[in-house]
Protein backbone atom coordinates (compact mmCIF):
# COMPACT_ATOMS: atom_id res chain seq x y z
CA UNK A 1 0.00 0.00 0.00
CA UNK A 2 2.38 2.31 0.96
CA UNK A 3 4.87 1.91 -2.17
CA UNK A 4 1.63 1.52 -4.32
CA UNK A 5 0.46 4.75 -2.87
CA UNK A 6 3.86 6.36 -3.06
CA UNK A 7 4.71 6.05 -6.28
CA UNK A 8 1.32 6.40 -7.92
CA UNK A 9 1.47 10.80 -7.81
CA UNK A 10 5.20 10.58 -8.57
CA UNK A 11 4.20 8.86 -11.91
CA UNK A 12 1.48 10.54 -12.63
CA UNK A 13 3.39 14.33 -12.17
CA UNK A 14 6.53 12.54 -14.54
CA UNK A 15 3.66 11.60 -17.40
CA UNK A 16 1.94 15.36 -16.87
CA UNK A 17 5.44 16.91 -17.26
CA UNK A 18 6.95 15.13 -19.92
CA UNK A 19 9.31 13.15 -18.35
CA UNK A 20 7.39 9.53 -19.12
CA UNK A 21 5.84 6.99 -16.61
CA UNK A 22 9.31 5.73 -15.04
CA UNK A 23 10.46 8.99 -13.99
CA UNK A 24 13.87 7.58 -12.18
CA UNK A 25 16.27 7.88 -14.92
CA UNK A 26 14.89 11.33 -16.65
CA UNK A 27 14.06 14.01 -14.48
CA UNK A 28 17.29 15.78 -14.45
CA UNK A 29 15.90 18.41 -16.98
CA UNK A 30 13.44 19.10 -14.58
CA UNK A 31 16.06 20.38 -12.30
CA UNK A 32 17.39 22.20 -15.14
CA UNK A 33 14.16 23.76 -15.36
CA UNK A 34 13.64 24.36 -12.18
CA UNK A 35 17.46 26.38 -11.60
CA UNK A 36 16.06 28.32 -14.55
CA UNK A 37 12.96 29.21 -12.91
CA UNK A 38 14.69 30.04 -9.29
CA UNK A 39 16.64 32.03 -11.42
CA UNK A 40 13.73 34.37 -12.82
CA UNK A 41 11.83 34.36 -9.94
CA UNK A 42 15.29 35.54 -7.66
CA UNK A 43 15.42 32.96 -5.03
CA UNK A 44 17.65 35.13 -2.95
CA UNK A 45 15.32 37.64 -2.23
CA UNK A 46 14.62 37.61 1.70
CA UNK A 47 11.59 35.23 2.80
CA UNK A 48 9.51 36.17 5.68
CA UNK A 49 10.38 34.57 8.77
CA UNK A 50 6.92 32.49 9.66
CA UNK A 51 7.64 30.13 12.78
CA UNK A 52 7.67 26.82 12.02
CA UNK A 53 6.68 27.26 8.43
CA UNK A 54 9.65 26.61 5.77
CA UNK A 55 10.02 28.51 2.29
CA UNK A 56 11.01 25.88 -0.83
CA UNK A 57 14.39 26.05 -0.50
CA UNK A 58 17.00 23.94 -3.37
CA UNK A 59 19.10 21.62 -2.04
CA UNK A 60 22.26 24.30 -2.05
CA UNK A 61 20.63 26.16 0.30
CA UNK A 62 20.10 23.22 2.83
CA UNK A 63 22.48 21.94 5.81
CA UNK A 64 25.70 20.46 3.83
CA UNK A 65 23.86 20.60 0.53
CA UNK A 66 26.23 19.35 -1.78
CA UNK A 67 27.28 16.17 -3.12
CA UNK A 68 29.09 15.73 -0.06
CA UNK A 69 26.44 16.15 2.33
CA UNK A 70 23.73 14.12 -0.08
CA UNK A 71 26.90 11.08 0.06
CA UNK A 72 27.05 11.01 3.83
CA UNK A 73 23.42 11.05 4.31
CA UNK A 74 23.00 8.21 1.77
CA UNK A 75 25.71 6.22 4.06
CA UNK A 76 23.91 7.32 7.59
CA UNK A 77 20.46 5.68 5.99
CA UNK A 78 22.04 2.76 4.43
CA UNK A 79 23.88 1.70 7.15
CA UNK A 80 21.37 2.37 9.61
CA UNK A 81 18.42 0.54 7.65
CA UNK A 82 21.40 -2.54 7.98
CA UNK A 83 21.46 -2.34 11.65
CA UNK A 84 17.81 -1.57 12.88
CA UNK A 85 17.29 -4.79 14.76
CA UNK A 86 13.29 -4.85 14.71
CA UNK A 87 13.59 -5.35 10.96
CA UNK A 88 16.16 -8.45 10.86
CA UNK A 89 13.79 -9.13 13.65
CA UNK A 90 10.93 -9.34 10.55
CA UNK A 91 12.77 -12.07 9.08
CA UNK A 92 12.22 -14.28 11.72
CA UNK A 93 8.72 -15.06 11.50
CA UNK A 94 9.23 -16.96 8.21
CA UNK A 95 8.63 -20.43 8.60
CA UNK A 96 11.87 -21.11 6.42
CA UNK A 97 15.20 -20.39 5.62
CA UNK A 98 13.92 -20.40 2.04
CA UNK A 99 10.98 -18.38 3.06
CA UNK A 100 13.63 -15.84 4.38
CA UNK A 101 15.51 -15.27 2.03
CA UNK A 102 12.59 -14.44 -0.58
CA UNK A 103 11.47 -11.79 1.99
CA UNK A 104 14.66 -10.17 2.12
CA UNK A 105 14.67 -10.02 -1.28
CA UNK A 106 11.21 -8.11 -1.28
CA UNK A 107 11.65 -5.84 1.35
CA UNK A 108 14.79 -4.96 -0.21
CA UNK A 109 13.21 -4.11 -3.61
CA UNK A 110 10.36 -2.02 -1.97
CA UNK A 111 12.68 -0.28 0.64
CA UNK A 112 14.96 0.35 -2.52
CA UNK A 113 11.80 1.78 -4.54
CA UNK A 114 11.09 3.80 -1.86
CA UNK A 115 14.15 5.51 -1.51
CA UNK A 116 15.29 5.69 -5.22
CA UNK A 117 11.91 7.47 -5.67
CA UNK A 118 12.17 10.24 -3.14
CA UNK A 119 14.37 12.73 -4.70
CA UNK A 120 12.13 12.64 -7.92
CA UNK A 121 9.58 13.08 -6.01
CA UNK A 122 10.58 16.12 -4.66
CA UNK A 123 12.26 17.15 -7.83
CA UNK A 124 8.71 16.71 -9.60
CA UNK A 125 6.60 18.46 -6.96
CA UNK A 126 8.94 21.51 -6.66
CA UNK A 127 8.57 21.99 -10.67
CA UNK A 128 4.80 21.18 -10.49
CA UNK A 129 4.73 24.39 -8.46
CA UNK A 130 6.80 26.69 -10.00
CA UNK A 131 6.26 25.82 -13.92
CA UNK A 132 3.81 28.19 -15.18
CA UNK A 133 3.17 26.03 -18.12
CA UNK A 134 1.53 23.45 -15.88
CA UNK A 135 -1.85 24.28 -14.44
CA UNK A 136 -1.58 23.48 -11.15
CA UNK A 137 1.62 25.86 -10.59
CA UNK A 138 1.21 28.47 -7.85
CA UNK A 139 4.15 31.50 -8.39
CA UNK A 140 3.35 33.34 -10.83
CA UNK A 141 -0.38 33.40 -10.36
CA UNK A 142 -2.14 36.20 -8.88
CA UNK A 143 -2.47 35.74 -5.08
CA UNK A 144 -6.43 36.21 -5.20
CA UNK A 145 -6.16 33.25 -7.40
CA UNK A 146 -3.94 31.04 -5.29
CA UNK A 147 -5.73 31.39 -2.48
CA UNK A 148 -8.59 30.28 -3.96
CA UNK A 149 -7.27 26.78 -5.17
CA UNK A 150 -8.97 23.85 -2.42
CA UNK A 151 -6.08 22.97 -1.89
CA UNK A 152 -4.00 25.85 -0.87
CA UNK A 153 -7.19 26.69 1.22
CA UNK A 154 -7.42 23.02 2.79
CA UNK A 155 -3.81 23.39 4.26
CA UNK A 156 -3.92 26.91 5.10
CA UNK A 157 -7.12 26.55 7.17
CA UNK A 158 -4.63 23.83 9.66
CA UNK A 159 -1.78 26.20 9.54
CA UNK A 160 0.46 24.11 7.07
CA UNK A 161 0.53 26.14 4.38
CA UNK A 162 0.87 30.52 3.70
CA UNK A 163 0.77 32.37 0.87
CA UNK A 164 1.91 36.15 1.79
CA UNK A 165 1.61 38.85 -0.49
CA UNK A 166 5.00 40.93 0.98
CA UNK A 167 5.72 42.45 -2.56
CA UNK A 168 2.05 43.85 -2.76
CA UNK A 169 2.12 43.28 -6.92
CA UNK A 170 -0.80 40.82 -6.55
CA UNK A 171 1.17 38.10 -7.56
CA UNK A 172 2.94 35.32 -5.82
CA UNK A 173 6.27 35.36 -6.04
CA UNK A 174 8.87 32.20 -5.41
CA UNK A 175 9.34 33.78 -1.36
CA UNK A 176 6.30 34.49 -0.72
CA UNK A 177 5.19 30.90 -0.63
CA UNK A 178 5.43 28.77 2.74
CA UNK A 179 4.80 25.44 3.42
CA UNK A 180 5.65 22.77 5.78
CA UNK A 181 7.83 20.63 4.66
CA UNK A 182 6.17 17.99 7.07
CA UNK A 183 3.15 17.59 4.56
CA UNK A 184 4.95 16.84 0.77
CA UNK A 185 4.41 14.32 0.94
CA UNK A 186 0.67 14.29 1.41
CA UNK A 187 -0.24 17.45 -0.36
CA UNK A 188 1.45 16.18 -3.34
CA UNK A 189 -1.45 14.28 -4.79
CA UNK A 190 -3.69 17.36 -4.45
CA UNK A 191 -1.04 19.48 -5.82
CA UNK A 192 -0.74 17.14 -9.29
CA UNK A 193 -4.61 17.56 -9.72
CA UNK A 194 -5.05 13.43 -8.62
CA UNK A 195 -8.18 12.28 -6.65
CA UNK A 196 -8.59 13.19 -3.24
CA UNK A 197 -8.62 9.50 -2.39
CA UNK A 198 -5.14 9.21 -3.58
CA UNK A 199 -4.27 11.41 -1.02
CA UNK A 200 -5.78 9.24 1.70
CA UNK A 201 -3.94 6.60 0.06
CA UNK A 202 -0.68 8.14 0.76
CA UNK A 203 -1.95 8.79 4.28
CA UNK A 204 -3.24 5.26 4.80
CA UNK A 205 0.48 3.86 3.81
CA UNK A 206 2.47 6.50 5.81
CA UNK A 207 0.17 4.91 8.68
CA UNK A 208 0.93 1.31 8.03
CA UNK A 209 4.58 2.20 7.71
CA UNK A 210 4.60 3.86 11.17
CA UNK A 211 2.43 1.79 12.80
CA UNK A 212 4.44 -1.17 11.68
CA UNK A 213 8.08 0.41 12.37
CA UNK A 214 6.53 1.11 15.76
CA UNK A 215 5.18 -2.54 16.73
CA UNK A 216 8.53 -3.53 15.65
CA UNK A 217 10.23 -1.63 17.48
CA UNK A 218 9.11 -1.99 20.81
CA UNK A 219 8.91 -5.88 20.51
CA UNK A 220 12.55 -5.67 19.41
CA UNK A 221 13.73 -3.44 22.35
CA UNK A 222 11.13 -5.26 25.02
CA UNK A 223 12.25 -8.60 24.10
CA UNK A 224 15.77 -7.59 24.21
CA UNK A 225 15.53 -6.62 27.76
CA UNK A 226 13.52 -9.70 28.63
CA UNK A 227 15.89 -11.62 27.63
CA UNK A 228 18.92 -10.58 27.77
CA UNK A 229 18.94 -8.39 30.84
CA UNK A 230 16.26 -10.19 33.29
CA UNK A 231 16.22 -13.99 32.21
CA UNK A 232 20.08 -13.89 31.37
CA UNK A 233 20.89 -11.57 34.47
CA UNK A 234 18.30 -11.18 37.12
CA UNK A 235 16.57 -14.04 37.24
CA UNK A 236 17.96 -16.81 34.98
CA UNK A 237 15.65 -19.26 36.51
CA UNK A 238 12.72 -17.43 35.26
CA UNK A 239 10.37 -19.29 32.66
CA UNK A 240 8.89 -18.47 29.30
CA UNK A 241 5.51 -17.92 31.03
CA UNK A 242 7.29 -15.06 33.46
CA UNK A 243 9.58 -14.02 31.17
CA UNK A 244 6.28 -12.87 28.68
CA UNK A 245 4.78 -11.09 31.20
CA UNK A 246 8.12 -9.31 32.00
CA UNK A 247 8.39 -8.33 28.11
CA UNK A 248 4.56 -6.97 28.20
CA UNK A 249 4.78 -4.61 30.80
CA UNK A 250 8.38 -3.59 29.01
CA UNK A 251 5.82 -3.24 26.41
CA UNK A 252 4.11 -0.17 28.36
CA UNK A 253 7.20 1.15 29.62
CA UNK A 254 8.73 1.72 26.72
CA UNK A 255 5.91 2.88 24.29
CA UNK A 256 5.22 5.48 27.20
CA UNK A 257 8.74 6.63 27.53
CA UNK A 258 8.42 7.04 23.12
CA UNK A 259 6.00 8.84 23.70
CA UNK A 260 7.32 11.17 25.80
CA UNK A 261 10.25 11.71 24.27
CA UNK A 262 8.41 12.91 20.93
CA UNK A 263 6.45 14.72 23.13
CA UNK A 264 9.80 16.87 23.76
CA UNK A 265 9.64 17.79 19.96
CA UNK A 266 13.73 17.45 20.49
CA UNK A 267 13.71 17.69 16.36
CA UNK A 268 11.05 17.57 13.44
CA UNK A 269 9.70 14.54 12.39
CA UNK A 270 13.01 13.80 9.59
CA UNK A 271 15.15 14.84 11.87
CA UNK A 272 14.11 12.15 14.31
CA UNK A 273 14.28 9.15 11.76
CA UNK A 274 17.26 10.60 11.10
CA UNK A 275 19.04 10.07 14.04
CA UNK A 276 17.36 6.89 14.78
CA UNK A 277 19.22 5.39 11.76
CA UNK A 278 22.48 7.27 12.83
CA UNK A 279 22.14 6.15 16.60
CA UNK A 280 21.78 2.53 14.62
CA UNK A 281 24.69 2.51 12.33
CA UNK A 282 26.86 4.21 14.89
CA UNK A 283 26.53 1.28 17.38
CA UNK A 284 25.28 -1.73 15.73
CA UNK A 285 26.48 -1.72 11.91
CA UNK A 286 30.00 -2.85 12.32
CA UNK A 287 29.47 -5.53 15.60
CA UNK A 288 26.48 -6.77 13.04
CA UNK A 289 28.94 -7.05 9.79
CA UNK A 290 32.06 -8.32 11.71
CA UNK A 291 29.91 -10.38 14.02
CA UNK A 292 29.19 -12.28 10.59
CA UNK A 293 31.95 -12.01 8.20
CA UNK A 294 35.18 -12.00 10.80
CA UNK A 295 35.87 -14.98 12.24
CA UNK A 296 38.16 -13.23 14.77
CA UNK A 297 35.50 -10.96 16.13
CA UNK A 298 34.31 -11.70 19.71
CA UNK A 299 31.93 -10.60 22.61
CA UNK A 300 34.49 -7.96 24.42
CA UNK A 301 35.65 -6.16 20.51
CA UNK A 302 31.56 -6.01 19.90
CA UNK A 303 30.93 -4.70 23.32
CA UNK A 304 33.78 -2.37 22.93
CA UNK A 305 32.05 -1.27 19.16
CA UNK A 306 28.86 -0.50 20.67
CA UNK A 307 29.79 1.40 23.45
CA UNK A 308 32.42 3.21 21.64
CA UNK A 309 30.71 4.00 18.28
CA UNK A 310 27.09 5.02 20.20
CA UNK A 311 29.29 6.76 23.05
CA UNK A 312 31.18 8.86 20.48
CA UNK A 313 28.06 8.94 18.17
CA UNK A 314 25.86 10.96 20.82
CA UNK A 315 28.12 13.43 22.15
CA UNK A 316 28.90 14.46 18.72
CA UNK A 317 25.39 14.88 18.37
CA UNK A 318 25.08 16.94 21.06
CA UNK A 319 27.94 19.11 20.40
CA UNK A 320 26.57 20.16 16.88
CA UNK A 321 22.84 20.28 17.79
CA UNK A 322 22.89 21.70 21.28
CA UNK A 323 26.22 23.16 22.27
CA UNK A 324 26.85 25.01 19.27
CA UNK A 325 30.04 23.42 18.04
CA UNK A 326 31.35 23.98 14.52
CA UNK A 327 30.17 20.67 12.32
CA UNK A 328 33.35 18.46 11.44
CA UNK A 329 34.29 18.36 7.52
CA UNK A 330 30.35 19.42 6.60
CA UNK A 331 28.89 16.62 8.78
CA UNK A 332 25.92 18.27 11.26
CA UNK A 333 23.69 16.58 13.43
CA UNK A 334 21.91 14.11 10.99
CA UNK A 335 24.61 13.00 9.98
CA UNK A 336 26.47 12.15 12.94
CA UNK A 337 26.57 8.08 12.46
CA UNK A 338 30.14 9.19 9.99
CA UNK A 339 31.53 9.76 12.93
CA UNK A 340 30.50 7.25 15.47
CA UNK A 341 31.08 4.03 12.44
CA UNK A 342 34.74 4.23 12.41
CA UNK A 343 35.14 5.42 15.99
CA UNK A 344 32.85 1.56 16.67
CA UNK A 345 34.99 -0.07 14.02
CA UNK A 346 38.21 0.47 15.70
CA UNK A 347 37.38 -0.11 18.69
CA UNK A 348 35.82 -3.48 17.60
CA UNK A 349 38.97 -4.49 15.87
CA UNK A 350 41.65 -3.39 18.69
CA UNK A 351 39.35 -5.16 21.86
CA UNK A 352 38.72 -8.14 19.56
CA UNK A 353 42.84 -8.68 18.60
CA UNK A 354 43.57 -7.79 21.98
CA UNK A 355 41.33 -10.70 23.87
CA UNK A 356 41.12 -13.96 23.55
CA UNK A 357 40.08 -15.23 20.14
CA UNK A 358 36.66 -16.95 20.55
Amino acid sequence: MLIFAYLTPIIWMSNVQGFGIIPHFSYGGAVQRIAELEAEYGLSAAAQNIPGVRVLTTPQNSPAGNEWGMITLAICMMCGTASLPHILMRYFTTPSVRAARRSVGWSLLFIFLLYFSAPALATLTKLQLLDPNLATSVIGKSFEEVSNLEWVKHWSSVGMLAVADQSGDGIVQLNEFFMRPDIVVLATPEIAGLPYVISGLVAAGGLAAAMSTADGLLLAIANALSHDLYYKIIDPKADTKKRLIVARVLLLFIGAAGAAVASLKLTGILGAVAWAFDFACSGLFFPLVLGVWWKRANKAGAIAGMVGGFGVGSWYLYMVYAAGMAPWWGIDHIRFGIIGMPVSLICMIVVSLLTPAP
